[in-house]
């Protein structure tokens, strides 16, 4: 059913947080749709939205042991696993960050929804500095919640044993470095003219890269058989493989 004060079938955001609370009131209505569309009201949608916050308080529950010390120094090195909660959650508060500014509420929900499945999905591995990159990912968590579900999000920060109110701190910026993307695409040429593209780990070094270039059909195929003379790699942009 589709709210509307033209249709006058609104309903009473009271009668939503006297059964599941201001929190979950608000969470569903920021996440059905964006400001300039009706809400879609949906008993399943309600009970959807009080579930997650369910979710989020368990996550934080569950963690608060393997996590439960403040302002632990950053370990030396993260492990893959680590490294890649770490690059989604910066990520996550950036994306959060823009549409919040944007209004696009609903597209920052999808986010956080996301986010916390990738959370919970690394939640029971071990590895170096994974302790640190849950904590952190926790914490953002709840700072990036709090303008939608503030109520949750100071229990949570609470919880962490944070002794202050998350309402008093400044909002968490994300590291440039992590938001960049791990992979990039460069085009492959011969002799200068372009024959295809390929998709790599923006890690690679030049050694690596020309090894997959090679292994690309297009490319032996182009090649029929010629030994390249010298193989030019030009960082993030393009490889080009000269044949005499």
């Amino acid at each position: 059913m589709k709210m509307s004060k033209s249709k006058k079938n609104t309903i009473d955001p009271d009668d939503i947080i006297s059964n599941y609370g201001a929190d979950c009131a608000r969470w569903f209505m920021l996440s059905d749709s964006p400001p300039e569309r009706d809400v879609i009201w949906t008993e399943a949608g309600v009970i959807g939205a009080a579930r997650f916050i369910q979710r989020i308080w368990r996550l934080i529950h569950t963690a608060k042991e393997r996590v439960s010390k403040t302002n632990v120094s950053q370990p030396p090195e993260f492990c893959k696993q680590a490294l890649k909660l770490r690059r989604s959650s910066h990520r996550t508060l950036k994306l959060v960050e823009e549409n919040i500014e944007e209004l696009k509420f609903n597209v920052s929900v999808a986010h956080l929804h996301d986010f916390v499945n990738q959370i919970q999905s690394i939640s029971n591995q071990r590895g170096k500095g994974l302790d640190w990159a849950i904590r952190e990912a926790i914490e953002i968590l709840i700072q990036i919640i709090n303008p939608m579900m503030p109520h949750l999000a100071e229990e949570c920060w609470a919880k962490l044993g944070y002794k202050t109110l998350l309402v008093e701190q400044p909002w968490p910026n994300f590291d440039k470095k992590l938001v960049i993307d791990d992979n990039i695409t460069i085009a492959v040429q011969i002799n200068g003219k372009r024959k295809d593209e390929i998709e790599i780990e923006r890690t690679l070094n030049s050694q690596e890269i020309k090894n997959k270039v090679l292994q690309l059909r297009s490319i032996s195929r182009a090649l029929d058989g010629k030994t390249p003379k010298k193989i030019i790699v030009i960082p993030d942009r393009v490889v080009n493989i000269v044949v005499s």
